[in-house]
């Protein structure tokens, strides 16, 4: 039974990877650093957590 979750579920981890990504970039962050976040967001839900808790704050 499937009931069409996978794809809404990948649909708002794409947008949040995206809205990652740019976040990352626009940061202060070195460009060494800005790369190694970029990389774990490969892993989509792992890196999206870890970036939300230890990633690059803005404004702090």
């Amino acid at each position: 039974m499937n009931y069409g979750y996978g794809g809404i579920f990948g649909i708002l981890v794409l947008i949040a990877v995206v809205y990652a990504v740019i976040n990352i970039a626009q940061s202060g962050a070195d460009p060494g650093r800005k790369a190694l976040w970029i990389v774990l967001l490969l892993l989509p839900v792992l890196g999206l957590i870890l970036w939300f808790f230890l990633g690059p704050k803005s404004g702090r």
